[in-house]
């Protein structure tokens, strides 16, 4: 069972227009999502700029309420808890933002910050939270005499730490890192990500990790699910995913990663036209205007997510049953 289940997750924002600010239209961030996440795994998510990959971690963790759909923790349907019954359910459900530059309160000391949710959970008072807040900075690589000082004083790798040492304070079984490594220098990146799979030997968490970097996924990850435009259209193993990926978006990201082999480089695959306005989303499939390999069905009906085996695939070419199934690109 999953730890953590979305299903049919829609988050529309009003485009609102005239002297009255009526909405006029729809911005369709995340248009029929489902998708689990298993206790002890960690699952990348991963799509361009504007897929709605931050929106779907918020609506996740209940920083931005969803439109319709249903999300699950445990169990119990995070929508249907009152505001005491959510209090305790985030100290098991965190998130790392992605700015460590803007996630930190610059008034606040580095001690106050990672010892707030103690605080506020009553978890520990007094000296004992100082303590614990101090054992917590030296865990995630720093000093315990950095407790008293400032944000502003400290380097954008060590801001995330401490944003990861926030995330740890409250004991969280399920993290999101949401873009948690893309703001860094590339060194101190391979630290963080380090840190992160740490943490996760030591503490059994379970990860719903975004970027945009596939690398970056393919490290961490134990499965890869992959969006465009607000839908998911490939699901799979992570290993599987980066060998065989199916659908033609899917294979248009993995082409685009750089190769440092030059005996491993394949051919390129450019899309072309410009990604859809989620406003006014194409009928059919999303993906249909810039495949190469759509048909006259993807423009009319729209693919749904069927499975063969773990591998998921939402296209009527290359899914479970399509007429290029098993062919390669």
């Amino acid at each position: 069972m999953a730890l953590l289940e979305i299903s049919n997750l829609k988050k529309y924002f009003p485009v609102r227009a005239g002297v009255l600010g009526r909405a006029r239209q729809h911005v369709k961030a995340i248009d029929g999502v489902s998708l689990g996440v298993v206790e002890g795994e960690t699952l990348g998510l991963v799509g361009e700029s504007g897929c709605g990959k931050t929106t779907l971690a918020r609506c996740a963790v209940r920083l931005v309420e969803p439109t319709s759909g249903a999300i699950t923790f445990e169990g119990r349907e995070l929508g249907t808890l009152d505001a005491a019954a959510m209090r305790e359910m985030r100290r098991k459900i965190q998130i790392i933002f992605q700015d460590p530059y803007a996630s930190l309160n610059p008034r606040m000391r580095i001690g106050d910050i990672v010892g707030e949710g103690m605080r506020i959970h009553n978890l520990a008072r007094g000296d004992e939270r100082k303590v614990r807040v101090k054992e917590l900075l030296a865990r995630v690589g720093l000093r315990e005499e950095y407790y008293g000082r400032y944000p502003h004083e400290f380097s954008g790798g060590q801001r995330q730490r401490i944003g990861i040492a926030r995330a740890l304070a409250v004991d969280a079984k399920f993290i999101v890192a949401d873009e948690a490594v893309s703001a860094l220098d590339v060194s101190i990146q391979v630290q963080i990500l380090n840190l992160l799979l740490e943490m996760q030997r030591e503490l059994g968490l379970t990860y719903l990790f975004i970027s945009h970097d596939l690398r970056v996924v393919e490290h961490v990850s134990d499965r890869v699910a992959v969006m465009y435009l607000g839908k998911i259209v490939e699901v799979a193993p992570s290993g599987q995913l980066y060998r065989e990926g199916r659908h033609p978006y899917t294979r248009a990201l993995l082409s685009a990663v750089p190769m440092p082999d030059p005996a491993r480089r394949g051919e390129r695959m450019v899309l072309q036209g410009d990604v859809p306005s989620p406003i006014d989303p194409p009928a059919g499939c999303r993906f249909h205007p810039r495949c190469p390999f759509a048909e006259p069905r993807c423009t009319t009906e729209e693919p749904t997510l069927a499975f063969d085996g773990a591998h998921g695939v939402a296209c009527h070419v290359f899914g479970p049953g399509g007429s290029r199934a098993g062919a390669g690109a």
